[in-house]
């Protein structure tokens, strides 16, 4: 999945700048924990480790997430350095990354 889609990374960017989003590894951990994160993009090229950990998470508290390019990509669209993990705590931001994730695939 890309970063690349417009409408997707400018919805991340602005989210970003909402305050809805947060980032890093014990940022987003948390806000799983605490049932705030409503979807979460992980870096296509973060360790396994971290992709098995944030995928498992996820999974165990039904939190819908996606896999995007890089940790570069991630980290640039919400105008940050490197970022391995993300997550939306808006629910009507998700919905509508969703959405845009979904015609994307659909597009294929």
């Amino acid at each position: 999945m890309s970063v690349n889609n417009k409408k997707l990374g400018g919805l991340m960017g602005l989210c970003a700048r909402a305050g809805k989003m947060v980032s890093g590894e014990f940022s987003v951990e948390k806000a799983l924990k605490e049932k705030k994160a409503k979807l979460v993009f992980i870096a296509g090229d973060a360790s396994e480790n971290t992709k098995k950990k944030f995928f498992n998470m996820c999974e165990f508290r039904n939190v819908p997430y996606r896999v995007l390019d890089t940790k570069e990509d991630l980290g640039h669209v919400i105008g940050r350095e490197y970022r391995a993990v993300t997550a939306c705590t808006d629910p009507g931001f998700a919905a509508e990354m969703i959405k845009q994730l979904e015609l994307e695939e659909m597009e294929g």
